[in-house]
């Protein structure tokens, strides 16, 4: 279930950390800025053209080997875990994270440079809750000889323990670990636990390109006789790395996390996959709705399940497939557009161009979403009264892929206002503010000359 647990946090000035990238050998500056309340991590590739932002949520991560990557559109910003495992140890929630190359830089194999740099400017208290998935039933993934469970925990916080084995005569003994999550034992505990890896994987792993600016003394490489040009800063450093990967590739829910996490011989991939299942039973779980959403594997809604929580239908259903939802909180959909449109059929015959009020309607379907994941379906419906701020920013045609991110901006029992933006890859098309009354459904079908005064005949899209 989700709880409101402790104030939102934010940082109190801008922080800066320069680098080598591990995997590219590219010279790399992040820097971190404060952000809005309920804005989470994200990711701006300053060194492209618009500065594209991806979201650090689990829906964006790709897989690579031996880090953890999240790319949307044409941008790519990769070996995230280290930046993230700094900020959710530090219990930082609102980041704008500005880069100006493809990864993250390297530092020391360890997240110590990035908790030293925004230790140096402090955070800062928000007047907007921070939620937490609370963890009251086990789940499990298994990946060949990986495992990672969750349990309840009744500590009210986050637990990880990591058995590390590689087996008998393994040049890495087995190790294994269990710590209590807080900014002091994450400080104290893991931020300078550094990557590692056998001297047999740097020998391919050069000859693969890949760390030619990368020396021994950057992180820990294990030889037949033990550390080679380095010295270990725990006797289980190893454990301790895998643990503070956990801490930044769980952060990628976007929620706090209050649960008993045990790993066996896991690793990112299999992180993201028990991430994604949180994401699941999050919004299943979520403001207490009286029936599940049902959710793919991926953590995402098909057009199914975007039919059993909003009443359009062919030919008015704009929503297509949700990426992203936090019941109440935030949305992310699609729209694709096909040339088989009605509408195409006389907006216009010659030149097709998708008329810009259905492009606020497929933003207020997707608040639909937003609100259906957090009401009793059956008998509320939320319903349209105000639409400010639209601007409409660049046509819309046949082929083009409406990506809808929608925030809720205050969301009660009988009312919510949202903010919402339409875009086709990182340019926006349209954007607008919406208010809506959430109301008994039958009282949604009454005649207009009944309507309670004091807003216009409504809209249901939910």
């Amino acid at each position: 279930m989700l709880k409101a647990t402790r104030p939102q946090r934010t940082l109190a000035g801008v922080a800066e950390v320069c680098g080598v990238g591990f995997f590219h050998g590219t010279d790399v500056s992040v820097q971190f800025h404060p952000a809005e309340p309920d804005t989470g991590i994200i990711f701006e590739r300053c060194d492209l053209p618009d500065r594209p932002r991806v979201p650090a949520r689990v829906g964006y991560v790709i897989p690579t080997q031996r880090r953890t990557t999240i790319r949307r559109g044409a941008a790519t910003v990769e070996m995230i875990e280290h930046v993230m495992a700094a900020l959710a140890g530090l219990q930082i929630d609102n980041c704008l994270v500005q880069i100006d190359a493809g990864e993250c830089p390297g530092c020391d194999g360890s997240s110590r440079h990035f908790v030293e740099a925004l230790d140096g400017v402090g955070s800062i208290e928000q007047n907007c809750p921070r939620k937490a998935l609370v963890v009251d039933r086990p789940l499990c993934v298994q990946e060949g000889d990986a495992i990672l469970a969750v349990y309840p925990d009744r500590s009210g916080r986050l637990t990880l323990s990591y058995h590390l084995d590689y087996g008998r005569g393994a040049i890495i003994p087995a190790q294994s670990c269990c710590i209590g999550l807080s900014p002091e034992s994450f400080r104290d505990e893991l931020a300078a636990s550094r990557t590692f890896l056998l001297e047999s994987e740097t020998t391919a792993l050069r000859a693969a390109g890949i760390g030619l600016r990368t020396t021994p003394a950057d992180l820990l490489i294990f030889g037949e006789s033990g550390v080679i040009g380095n010295q270990l800063r725990f006797p289980d450093e190893c454990v301790r790395h895998k643990i503070l990967d956990m801490v930044g590739d769980l952060a990628l829910l976007g929620l706090d996390l209050q649960a008993f996490v045990v790993a066996h011989r896991s690793g990112h991939n299999t992180n993201s996959v028990l991430v994604r299942k949180l994401v699941e039973l999050a919004a299943r779980d979520s403001c207490n709705r009286a029936d599940s959403i049902r959710l793919r594997d991926d953590g995402t809604l098909d057009v199914e399940a975007i039919m059993s929580l909003l009443p359009h239908r062919y030919p008015f259903l704009l929503v297509d497939r949700v990426l992203e939802l936090d019941p109440g909180r935030r949305i992310v959909a699609i729209k694709n557009v096909s040339v088989n449109e009605p509408f195409f059929q006389g907006h216009w015959p010659a030149l097709p161009i998708m008329p810009g009020v259905l492009i606020i309607e497929a933003i207020a379907q997707a608040a639909g979403v937003l609100f259906a994941a957090c009401i009793e379906r059956d008998d509320r419906v939320a319903l349209i009264t105000t639409i400010d701020g639209v601007k409409l920013r660049r046509p819309v045609g046949p082929g083009d892929q409406l990506r809808l991110e929608v925030i809720g901006q205050r969301v009660k029992k009988t009312s919510a206002s949202v903010s919402g933006v339409a875009k086709v890859g990182d340019a926006v098309a349209a954007e607008a503010k919406l208010r809506f009354i959430l109301v008994d459904r039958r009282r949604a079908a009454v005649p207009f000359e009944n309507v309670a005064r004091g807003y216009s005949l409504p809209t249901a899209v939910g």
